[in-house]
C-alpha cells in the first residue's frame, strides 16, 4: 500500500517553482490551474524525491459550473501517492493539456473521458471516441445529458 503524501508539502514546492499555479490545497489533494498542468506534471514526474513515475488513474467530475479532471499519481520508487486535480470551465469546449507524453497509460483514459464527458485533451496523439460511435454528438456522463 502506498503512503499518501501531504499535498501541503508539495504545494509549497510547486508555488516556489510555479508561482500562482495552485488554486487550492487540502490534506489529501491539490488543484492546479490547467494552464500550468503540463509543467507541474513534468515537475512531479522528474523531480528527485518525488519521482511520480506511474499514473494510476484519471477520472473527471462534472460540477456543472466546471469540470474537474482528477489524477492519481504514484511513485513506485518511493512508494508514495498524490491526488492532483485540474479544472476546465465552459461547457462548449472544455480543454486541459494531455499528459500522454509523460505517462503512456494516460492514452485510453483521456480518450474515455473525452468520449463520455466531452473534455478535450490538448496535445493528445489520437483523441477519438473509444466507446461511442463517431457520429454520436453527446457526452452521456455530463449532468446536462438528456
Amino acid at each position: 500500500m502506498t503512503i499518501a503524501l501531504s499535498s501541503e508539502e508539495i504545494t509549497a514546492k510547486l508555488e516556489k517553482k510555479f508561482p500562482g499555479s495552485i488554486i487550492e490545497s487540502s490534506q489529501d489533494s491539490l488543484v492546479v490551474k490547467s494552464e500550468f498542468w503540463l509543467e507541474v506534471a513534468t515537475f512531479l514526474k522528474t523531480t528527485p524525491g518525488l519521482d511520480f513515475d506511474y499514473l494510476t488513474s484519471i477520472t473527471a467530475v462534472d460540477y456543472y459550473d466546471y469540470f474537474e479532471v482528477v489524477y492519481q499519481l504514484t511513485s513506485i520508487k518511493h512508494n508514495h501517492s498524490l491526488v492532483v486535480k485540474t479544472r476546465c470551465y465552459g461547457r462548449d469546449n472544455p480543454t486541459v493539456p494531455s499528459v500522454v507524453s509523460l505517462w503512456r497509460g494516460a492514452d485510453f483514459q483521456e480518450r474515455e473521458i473525452y468520449d463520455l464527458m466531452g473534455i478535450r485533451f490538448e496535445g493528445h496523439p489520437n483523441l477519438k471516441r473509444i466507446f461511442l460511435w463517431e457520429g454520436f454528438h453527446e457526452h452521456p456522463l455530463r449532468k446536462d445529458y438528456l
